[in-house]
């Protein structure tokens, strides 16, 4: 009888292997080779990407490390090609890949555009682990006049792995096997050595903008402001994809038009509320919840809060609409803040969970208005730290927006009215009367007359306006939503 052999510690064999990486050149080299090759492969994941890049849909064609030489003899050799036909239509895409902490670089970029303009190619890819602040923007501000005729598009590693993790898992991949090559990819990208990071830092300056602000010295024209702000947006940026990828579906966060269209304004948004009320803010919106969380991180108060905004039934008395929420609210944590906002009201009435579950006269307002709304509310110790790990400003953010949603929103319904009933009266009348009894004109008329008076008392009254509601579900991930007349507050 052969002897038994342990092979619990042996390595499995990948058909994307993550051993023998012995430099950040040769980890960007595997990385462009494995993306391309599965974006060739997976027909499903191929279109994902490429499709709203401007690509037809048909079988891609991707190649790696090709030499061009331009015009004025410049020699360029991007990182990857991707190709594909469509009737007499051929679209190309140059690409240009990094790994780990490594940045694009403005020329790099440019003598690419140079590139695709003079050989009329579609399009610049560029990934890296740079995030751009809005979906839709460069992390890299180049010229403006190289991008006219040819289009620049920028992927984070943490979209293309949130994308590959949405197709194989909530998309779907029809072919088994091409499902199997898209999870190896997925398995590869996701392991440290492979190169693609989160985000996982705040800037140089986020001790000393920390700091700033709990003092009460930082000033809107600081550049450090302006640098840790452009940080709190990519977090927030990195925090839907995220979010996203484990939920299966599209977190976007909200921005005016103005601010999709100019990040500036943006930025200047951010570092204007750091300078007046010690917080970075931020909205985020996920498909088919109850309403948008609010993630705020208040750097005097060193807390992060992350809060929805749920509105009460429209009937029954304020005990009525309080035991709604207390119920749907069960297996929430006790120290969650409740808000109770009154018709027309400047203020709301506020307390712990743990305190109204015992008395819910505590949110009735003092007036006894009609109450419109609640504002739930979770409130975590913020992490100081600029980096990933222990005591990390990052971590926090991310660990309360996921407990968050997990624990409270995830659970959050609509209120729904009851169904009208249905009044049988006039049927039943009209039923129990004898077809063989002579009546008069008369008295058939006035028995004619009471039944249409029955019937139209029933009647649902066409001519009132009807209030509806549309929820638009998204499952691409996509630009930021236009929230120009949202409001922030409950009325």
């Amino acid at each position: 009888m052969k002897n038994e052999i342990d092979s619990s510690d042996w390595e499995s064999a990948r058909l994307i292997p993550v051993s023998g990486i012995r430099n950040a050149e040769e980890q960007e080299r595997r990385a462009t080779s494995a993306l391309l090759a599965v974006i060739s492969a997976v027909n499903e994941f191929g279109l994902l990407i490429t499709r709203p890049l401007g690509a037809p849909k048909n079988k891609l064609n991707t190649f790696i490390e090709v030499s061009f030489e331009l015009q004025d003899g410049r020699k360029v050799r991007p990182d990857g090609v991707i190709q594909t036909s469509r009737g007499t239509r051929t679209w190309t895409a140059l690409v240009e890949v990094k790994t780990g902490t490594n940045d694009l670089e403005k020329e790099q970029i440019e003598a690419y555009l140079d590139l695709a303009k003079e050989q009329e190619y579609d399009c610049v890819i560029t990934i890296s682990n740079q995030i751009a602040k809005i979906p839709g923007e460069h992390p890299v501000d180049i010229d403006k006049r190289k991008a006219k005729k040819v289009a620049l598009h920028h992927l984070s590693w943490s979209r293309v792995i949130t994308m590959a993790v949405l197709q194989k898992s909530h998309y779907g991949v029809a072919d088994p096997d091409q499902a199997w090559i898209l999870g190896e990819l997925i398995r590869y990208l996701q392991h440290p050595n492979a190169g693609s990071i989160d985000f996982c830092d705040m800037g140089e300056h986020w001790v000393k903008v920390r700091d700033a602000v709990k003092h009460g010295t930082l000033r809107q024209s600081d550049k450090e402001s302006i640098e840790v702000a452009g940080k709190w947006e990519e977090l927030v940026s990195f925090a839907a994809l995220r979010l996203g990828r484990k939920l299966g579906t599209d977190v976007q966060e909200i921005l005016s038009s103005k601010e999709r269209g100019d990040i500036s304004l943006r930025i200047n948004t951010i570092v204007e509320s750091m300078v007046q009320h010690s917080v970075m803010p931020a909205d985020l919106r996920i498909p088919n919840t109850v309403g948008n969380i609010r993630l705020t991180a208040d750097l005097r108060a060193e807390q992060i809060i992350a809060s929805t905004t749920v509105s009460a039934p429209k009937t029954g008395r304020a005990a009525t609409r309080i035991n709604w929420l207390l119920r749907q609210l069960k297996s929430a944590p006790e120290n969650l803040r409740l808000e109770s906002w009154g018709h027309r009201a400047r203020t709301s009435n506020s307390d712990l969970l743990v305190n109204v579950r015992k008395d819910q006269s505590l949110l009735v307002p003092v007036d006894n208005r009609e109450i419109v709304s609640f504002t739930i509310s979770i409130f975590r110790s913020m992490g100081s730290k600029r980096a990933t790990g222990k005591r990390s400003f990052i971590d926090s953010v991310l660990k309360t927006l996921d407990e968050f949603y997990g624990d409270v929103v995830q659970y959050l319904k609509e209120w729904q009215p009851a169904a009208p009933k249905l009044d049988r009266t006039a049927d039943s009348d009209t039923e129990s009367q004898p077809k063989d009894v002579p009546t008069d004109n008369k008295s058939e008329s006035s028995e004619s007359n009471s039944s249409v008076d029955d019937v139209h008392s029933v009647a649902p009254d066409f001519d009132s306006p009807v209030k509806s509601e549309v929820i638009v579900e998204s499952n691409n991930v996509g630009p930021p939503i236009d929230e120009d007349s949202q409001s922030s507050q409950p009325s």
